[in-house]
C-alpha cells in the first residue's frame, strides 16, 4: 500500500526558506507523478508543483515560479519542495500526492490517488 509522509513544515518569516520532504513507500515511484498541493483555510486545494521521473517533466503554478523548486531522489523514494522567498500568502497546509503509473503531469487534486497527512507552513509578515 502506498504511503506518503511529509515533513519540514514550520513557521518562517517572509523572505525566508523552507524545504519540505515527502517520503514515499509501497509503490514503484519511478513511474508515478508526484505532486505538491497546498490548501489555505477556506480555500480549495491547489497544485503547487509536480514532477514525473519517467519522461522527466516538472510543473509549477504561476504563483511559485522562480521561488519554489521540486526535486526527487528516485533511489530513496523521496520528493522535495524547496521554497525560497516565502510570502505570507504561501501560508497553507502542504500535501504530497502521488498518482501512477505513467499518468503524466496531473493538475487536479481529484486526479491523485495517494495523499500524505499534510504539513503546516506559516509565513509571518
Amino acid at each position: 500500500q502506498v504511503q506518503l509522509v511529509e515533513s519540514g513544515g514550520g513557521l518562517v518569516q517572509a523572505g525566508g526558506s523552507l524545504t519540505l520532504s515527502c517520503a514515499a513507500s509501497g509503490g514503484t515511484f519511478s513511474t508515478y507523478t508526484m505532486g505538491w498541493f497546498r490548501q489555505a483555510p477556506g480555500k480549495e486545494r491547489h497544485l503547487v508543483a509536480a514532477l514525473t521521473w519517467s519522461n522527466p517533466n516538472t510543473y509549477y503554478a504561476d504563483s511559485v515560479k522562480g521561488r519554489f523548486t521540486v526535486s526527487g531522489d528516485n533511489a530513496k523514494n523521496m520528493v522535495y519542495l524547496q521554497m525560497n522567498s516565502l510570502k505570507p500568502e504561501d501560508t497553507a497546509v502542504y500535501y504530497c500526492a502521488a498518482v501512477g503509473p505513467y499518468r503524466g503531469i496531473r493538475y487536479m487534486a481529484r486526479d491523485y490517488d495517494f495523499w500524505g497527512q499534510g504539513t503546516q507552513v506559516t509565513v509571518s509578515s
